[in-house]
């Protein structure tokens, strides 16, 4: 079996989109948020099939870990009440891609996180989508100021109600940042890699899970510029006084395989313990296009992954049983389905 842990519902009908524009330009006049807008069954399965299932299908995967659009989340964008419906309308809406694909699709939430409001305030609507709609995760955002950066790390007390939830329910958090305000920091290009790789500098820094053991973080695009720069990092450990990093944070943070091309691959596990590798692909999502110099699509990870030539064990972790350790929800439910 394989298992994508990051797809985002980027090809979601263009009504839900409308309806986000007109929500943010209702909040701008004062007026009350519109209604939200009825969306067939029939509308999200013409979506689901001539995308994300269709690139499934043809590439091999069966199962996507699917969340809300990550540039969409816009914590930034208005104010807690915004972010609030936002999240609600987005996470209802992958709940029903879930109930529509059961076998294919598994949902992970928005959180109605917003600028300078308590992330304790987000946890109603985590245990809404974990206890109510069948969730096995979360996206957290490190900065939900859309790239200002002016919330404390993640390791500061502040953050420590939403962690006691998550070992509570079972369930990891994807560290994932939305679209940038800040003209320095491309969206996809810069201010998600710069976010992967703060969030675990800022893990490094402290003792997060001293306090926290069960706690669990997947940072995506392959830990950003963590991998790359492993040596700066354990050197850092050295010189912070922390143990060393397999010990410190490497039981409680795994990367993923949205890295593409071949030799970005080949580092990442060259690198990285098999058992802190999830497959994954972001498909359909940042980088869309075809690779000139393979003539596939950059975000067709499994080739790169199925060029390493692991062993069928090594294969089988990096596919599906990572994921089904890191998700414990997702692994329940994967054994009711008898699978």
């Amino acid at each position: 079996m394989i298992i994508d842990c990051h797809g985002h519902y980027t090809t979601a009908p263009e009504q839900h989109t409308l309806w986000r524009g007109a929500q943010v330009a209702a909040f701008k006049a004062g007026e009350p948020f519109p209604s939200y807008p009825v969306i067939s069954d029939d509308e999200i399965v013409d979506t689901i099939e001539k995308n994300q299932l269709r690139l499934l299908q043809e590439r091999g995967a069966d199962m996507t870990i699917f969340s809300p659009r990550a540039s969409a989340m816009e914590h930034h964008v208005g104010d807690e009440h915004v972010s609030l419906a936002w999240s609600r309308a987005c996470n209802d809406l992958i709940a029903r891609v879930v109930s529509l694909f059961p076998e294919t699709f598994v949902g992970v939430c928005q959180l109605p996180q917003s600028p300078g409001v308590p992330v304790a305030h987000s946890i109603g609507e985590l245990r809404r989508c974990v206890e109510e709609l069948g969730f096995v995760g979360l996206n957290l955002s490190p900065d939900p100021s859309g790239g200002h950066w002016d919330s404390l790390p993640l390791t500061d007390a502040s953050w420590f109600p939403i962690y006691e939830v998550m070992v509570e329910l079972e369930v990891p958090a994807m560290i994932h940042v939305s679209s940038s305000c800040n003209v320095n920091f491309h969206a996809t290009g810069a201010h998600y890699m710069n976010a992967d790789t703060t969030a675990f500098m800022q893990l490094l820094q402290g003792d997060l899970f001293g306090k926290y053991p069960e706690l669990r973080f997947v940072i995506p695009h392959g830990g950003g510029a963590v991998p790359y720069h492993w040596g700066r990092y354990r050197g850092l450990a050295d010189m912070l006084d922390k143990p060393d990093l397999a010990t410190h944070l490497m039981g409680n943070v795994y990367f993923d395989t949205c890295v593409y091309h071949q030799a970005g691959i080949d580092l990442l596990f060259k690198v990285i313990d098999i058992d802190n590798i999830l497959f994954g692909s972001e498909m359909v999502g940042a980088v869309r296009g075809i690779d000139r110099t393979s003539g596939h699509y950059f975000d067709d990870t499994k080739r790169y992954v199925d060029a390493l030539g692991l062993s069928p064990e090594d294969r089988e972790k990096v596919y599906s049983k990572n994921a089904r350790r890191v998700y414990p929800r997702l692994d329940q439910l994967l054994e009711r389905q008898g699978r």
